[in-house]
């Protein structure tokens, strides 16, 4: 079977994640399997997911999905290097992906391909070392260090939030087997709050929500929209930080400098920041505006405030332990039954199945159960979330007529 795998967060699901499965299918054939692998409860900007993963993932399946694993906490909440290596670990792993597609402001694969490979290049480091000296933010250097080693067209990829991270994906998907196809993105640019025409980003509904709810959800595909009012009458959403940004202080006001330490992974002394401001801010705005420089984007701040919060390690493990099924339909449990002769990881569909795996995967499945149960903190009604632990898949079958 050909099967696409697709990397993402549907935060919320919207009509354009909806086209980018219908193209994979145009383009691979109509009986084309769609495998995501999907964050779970919380997101690589660092913030909480607007609604529950499982009820995500059922939305993803009633839209065209058929199987839908999920990508843990600890590179969910990563860079975009983390983010793409740990998902495309877990593509790789299942032993069942072709292809992996993904949507692209520049709509071509190679392009991409020649970024990730000048990226993975002893001339490029070198080339970042002496770019980083001049100060600026890490992107900006890495651009210009690129720019240094290709055309001037392609290295202008890295200045487009998509192409960036399908070159990520690329990076990762080196030596695997499976080919990258990049779907030209429609509509509003990735992170634009604006409406205009065509596809609204996901950034511009979730700033929707906040105002005019119902117009939101009619920019949602319809499956999302159905379980956000499911999920809001059951107090399960939206999810807010605005729920538990105390709690988040707290815990930071706990943290000693070498905490703050072990986290700084670019050992350039930004935990100082954060270990000075974390014990007087009176918010996280206040926080996040106090250790912020030119230097550092603010998704790379949240993500450290999340990390501390949560109790992660500085950096992701090299593979994820297990795949973990969140939702699947009658297609999605035909590749479930490939992935149980071909998958080079445990495929994990009971939670107390993890009791017969090894220490690594119960020490993940532990930090992934704790942190849904933080994450419930952030809903409206916290008891409302059921325990990680005792949830299984949501098995979509199709209805009759």
């Amino acid at each position: 079977m050909t099967t696409a795998g697709i990397i993402t967060e549907y935060n919320p699901l919207h009509m354009g994640h909806v086209h980018l499965m219908a193209e994979a299918r145009r383009l691979l054939g109509p009986e084309t399997g769609i495998l995501c692998v999907m964050s779970g409860n919380y997101v690589q900007r660092g913030d909480f997911a607007i609604v529950d993963k499982a009820a995500r993932a059922a939305a993803a399946v009633r839209s065209g999905a058929d199987l839908v694993l999920e990508l843990p906490v600890p590179w969910a909440l990563s860079s975009a290097e983390g983010f793409a290596s740990g998902a495309v670990e877990i593509l790789k792993a299942t032993g069942m992906v072709t292809h992996l597609v993904f949507g692209s402001e520049g709509g071509a694969a190679a392009p991409l391909v020649r970024c990730a490979e000048a990226l993975c290049s002893q001339a490029f480091s070198e080339k970042l070392r002496e770019e980083l000296k001049r100060g600026d933010s890490f992107p900006a250097a890495r651009q210009r260090a690129l720019a240094a080693l290709l055309s001037k067209e392609d290295a202008a990829v890295l200045a487009r939030p998509n192409d960036t991270l399908g070159v990520e994906y690329c990076k990762a998907l080196r030596g695997s087997g499976i080919r990258p196809i990049a779907i030209p993105r429609r509509g509003a640019a990735h992170d634009s709050e604006t409406l205009g025409d065509g596809f609204v980003s996901a950034s511009a509904i979730r700033a929707l929500l906040r105002q005019e709810e119902e117009t939101a959800l009619g920019l949602c595909a319809p499956a999302m929209a159905s379980a956000y009012r499911e999920e809001r009458a059951a107090g399960r959403a939206p999810a807010s930080l605005a729920h538990c940004e105390r709690a988040i202080l707290a815990r930071l006001r706990f943290l000693e400098e070498t905490d703050w330490a072990a986290l700084d992974q670019g050992n350039e002394g930004l935990y100082r920041r954060f270990v000075s401001s974390s014990r007087s801010a009176g918010s996280l705005a206040e926080l996040l505006e106090a250790v912020k420089t030119k230097r550092y984007p603010l998704a790379r701040l949240r993500r450290m405030v999340f990390r501390a919060y949560l109790g992660l390690p500085p950096a992701p493990p090299e593979r994820p332990a297990y795949l973990r099924v969140l939702a699947a339909n009658a297609r999605g449990r035909a590749l479930l039954a490939g992935m149980r002769k071909a998958a080079a990881l445990p495929v994990l569909t009971k939670p107390a199945a993890v009791r017969r795996l090894g220490p690594e995967a119960q020490r993940l499945f532990e930090l992934e159960a704790r942190a849904d149960r933080l994450y419930a903190l952030a809903c409206p009604k916290p008891a409302a979330i059921p325990d990680e632990r005792r949830r299984g898949p949501v098995i979509v079958r199709e209805e009759a007529g």
